[in-house]
């Protein structure tokens, strides 16, 4: 049948809105299926409830994603912003939107996205300079007059900011320099600003601490902060820079290069100056401790002076000074008598030292030298001559044992030896051959004689 035929009295039959868009759920579930896609992440946002939704897109498109219990999913910790994915997903349409999305079941990681590939690249090359060394990091001041700020003047970031500094340090005096914080350019902005406030020029207020900083967003919304020129200004402004770019879980490089970075804009404008209520309540405590101490330190005094009226007060003066003179006089003797006895101490000390000195003239050492060699002389001259007397004797006495012992006492008593012609002592007739020559040694002389052959 025609639905638009004009034959049909009551006119073409229209569908309802959900019963086209279930259609439409249909058509794409059933004649394009699963599908696998590849492109950036960008807007990822992970639900308490356990889904993930984002967006992927390419240069010409983009698509909303979803991915339910995305944390059980195989590749769900390479869905972060800013990264290169393929995933494996149905396209369908969500009904009560009436919006187009794709539903994804698995993840795998194509290569990380041409803008986190440009923050890695510039992160690596300003840590390489120093630019997030802890030593370059500066102080933040704890009682700053002049809060500067730089962000949106219409966004809800300038909004926080103000409440928390009027409510927490309705004297401070926050100074804004309005600039935009996204799009094409914002970065020359920023950076401008930054300069411009950091050396208080056209009539801005020297500040005593910084905020740069905007709301959440998509790492396309937060690129400006990413950018070179506003990372170099940060570094190089002379007062102390608080980075509060988006939320909690968003990094950017100027989070890295500055100060002190703050998770939002509230949060930064917390950092930045102390709770009035908290310093009231503890200027309250610390002045009841001052009155308590201050009233207990003049009550003892109080009962001190008291006490001294009623006592050496209350006699005259020539009494109150007695005790006093008193011991002046002791102390004076004392110290006359330990100057005397240090003066003998000294006298002596230099009389032993004169003495020392005498001894140690080169005259008398020499007289002392000569002394004891005349000394060692004499001594070597008696034991020298009694060295002599005793070797005497003992030659005399070794004399005699010779005589007693010796071959002249044998010969004396009519003993003689024979030898050989060469010397040899004879014991025995065997030593002697026959016809060989004897020499017998007697007391006057010697007697030489052959061997014959016995008969």
């Amino acid at each position: 049948m025609d639905l638009f035929s004009s034959t049909n009295p009551a006119g073409p039959k229209a569908l309802s809105v959900t019963q086209l868009v279930r259609r439409m759920k249909n058509l794409l579930e059933i004649e394009l299926g699963e599908q696998w896609v590849e492109g950036e992440v960008s807007n990822l946002r992970k639900q308490s409830s356990g889904h993930w939704y984002f967006s992927l897109k390419d240069e010409r498109a983009q698509i909303s994603c979803a991915m339910f219990g995305a944390r059980n999913k195989r590749g769900s910790a390479d869905l972060e912003d800013g990264a290169k994915v393929r995933v494996f997903a149905e396209p369908s349409v969500y009904e009560a939107r009436g919006q187009l999305q794709i539903i994804v079941s698995k993840v795998e990681r194509a290569g990380v996205g041409d803008l986190q590939a440009k923050f890695e690249a510039l992160k690596k090359k300003l840590e390489t300079e120093g630019l997030f060394a802890p030593e370059r990091k500066k102080p933040i001041p704890g009682f700053p007059k002049v809060v500067g700020i730089i962000t949106s003047g219409t966004g809800a970031a300038i909004q926080d900011i103000l409440n928390v500094l009027e409510r927490r340090a309705p004297w401070v005096q926050p100074v804004l320099l309005p600039v935009r914080v996204q799009g094409k350019g914002a970065e020359q902005e920023i950076a401008a600003a930054i300069r411009q406030m950091g050396a208080a020029e056209g009539g801005t207020p020297r500040c005593d601490v910084m905020i740069v900083g905007r709301g959440g967003g998509s790492l396309e919304d937060l690129w400006n902060f990413n950018e070179e020129i506003v990372a170099r200004a940060i570094a190089d402004c002379p007062i102390p820079v608080i980075s509060a770019v988006g939320h909690e879980i968003d990094f950017t490089i100027a989070d890295f290069v500055s100060d002190l970075r703050a998770p939002t804009p509230s949060a930064a404008a917390e950092l930045a100056v102390p709770d009035g209520e908290e310093l009231k309540m503890r200027l309250s405590i610390l002045n009841r401790r001052l009155s308590r101490r201050v009233g207990e330190r003049i009550e003892r005094l109080g009962l001190l002076l008291e006490n001294a009226r009623r006592g050496v007060l209350s006699k005259g003066g020539e009494r109150l000074l007695r005790e006093p003179t008193m011991r002046v006089d002791q102390l004076r003797t004392r110290l006359v008598s330990a100057v005397q006895a240090d003066w003998r101490d000294r006298a002596s000390q230099l009389k032993s030292l004169k003495r020392s000195l005498e001894a140690q003239r080169p005259e008398r050492q020499i007289e002392l030298r000569l002394e004891m060699i005349e000394r060692l002389r004499v001594q070597l001259g008696r034991a020298a001559t009694h060295e002599i007397h005793d070797r005497e004797e003992r030659v005399k006495r070794l004399s005699g044992m010779l005589r007693a012992l010796g071959p002249v006492s044998a010969f004396e008593r009519g003993f003689s030896i024979a030898t050989t012609a060469e010397g040899k002592v004879i014991r025995s007739r065997n030593d002697v051959a026959e016809g060989e020559i004897l020499v017998t040694k007697l007391k006057d002389g010697e007697l030489v004689s052959k061997r014959v052959e016995e008969e």
